[in-house]
């Protein structure tokens, strides 16, 4: 590997680690942008923003959306929507941290809701991963009793839903435009989250200054430039480096957690973050990272 390349895997990796910040600090954004406004309106703007600036940045590809994009775009976004949903109304009864780490166990499901759809059983390592998480989450939110509180309920069924928006893109992005589904999904999450904000919340009077810089964030910050970067940087570096960098996120989610809204981290805590984080890292990359250092 020449000195160019070797830089290039370099930045690509440090890009990838920005992304995986930017989007830790999205669960604390949240968190405290729900203090001044609504969780289906954090949404709808959000996606709004979102949606216009991708159109904006690939209007060419926009023009050429046709009845296909639409409807593979129509359904990956029905699943975006609900997952945000169960997680933006979820983060309000739990923690920032904690959200981060079950929030990230759609990693994990996403070989057993396969085996449900397309009938394709796990490998020892999917079922390895599950066990982890299944202990993580248990860590994380069994407090002296066999019940879970409804924050950390509703992530769960959040990360179902992640889990399901991953296999719906798998499926449509192999006939359409990743670009051109990530465009329609933003804009059918917005659509789905202005109807139920205004059947289910109350009127928005105002955005105080504290919203305003929430929204520009998630949507600016977190989606578009996130997801701009990650697709450059993945040109240039392995797609395990890849996975292990993003899965970072929910480790940085609960370090900004505990820096910006003073989240306590309990032992039990800790160490059911841990195990997610194993968890993870064995769905992801079947430590295929180790073997390559042994074969060295």
């Amino acid at each position: 590997m020449t000195k160019i390349q070797k830089r290039k895997n370099l930045m690509a990796d440090l890009s990838l680690l920005f992304v995986a910040m930017l989007w830790g600090g999205g669960f604390v954004v949240v968190k405290d942008a729900l203090n001044s406004i609504t969780p289906f309106y954090i949404m709808a703007m959000r996606f709004s923003l979102s949606f216009l600036l991708m159109c904006l940045v690939f209007w060419k590809r926009v023009k050429r959306i046709g009845k296909k994009d639409l409807i593979g775009g129509s359904v990956i976004g029905i699943f975006l929507f609900l997952a945000f949903a169960f997680q933006t109304i979820g983060i309000q009864y739990t923690t920032a941290g904690k959200q981060a780490f079950l929030t990230a166990v759609y990693v994990v499901e996403v070989p057993f809701l396969c085996w449900i759809v397309i009938k394709k059983k796990p490998d020892n390592y999917s079922i390895i991963a599950a066990f982890l998480a299944f202990c993580g989450i248990g860590m994380l939110t069994m407090q002296g009793s066999l019940k879970i509180n409804l924050g950390d309920a509703l992530t769960l069924i959040c990360s179902i839903f992640f889990a399901a928006q991953i296999i719906a893109i798998g499926f449509y992005a192999e006939k359409i435009d990743p670009i051109v589904l990530t465009i329609i999904q933003f804009g059918v999450a917005a659509i789905l989250s202005y109807i139920f904000a205004l059947i289910f919340e109350p009127k928005l009077a105002h955005l105080n200054t504290n919203a305003v810089l929430s929204i520009v964030y998630l949507s600016l910050f977190s989606t578009l430039i996130a997801f701009l970067v990650q697709n450059i940087a993945q040109k240039y570096t392995s797609s395990t480096h890849a996975a292990i960098i993003l899965s970072l996120e929910s480790f940085f989610g609960c370090l900004f957690g505990v820096i910006f809204l003073g989240e306590n981290l309990t032992f039990k805590i800790i160490i059911g973050c841990i195990l997610i984080f194993l968890s993870i890292l064995t769905a992801e990359t079947r430590w295929d990272f180790l073997k390559k250092k042994h074969k060295s």
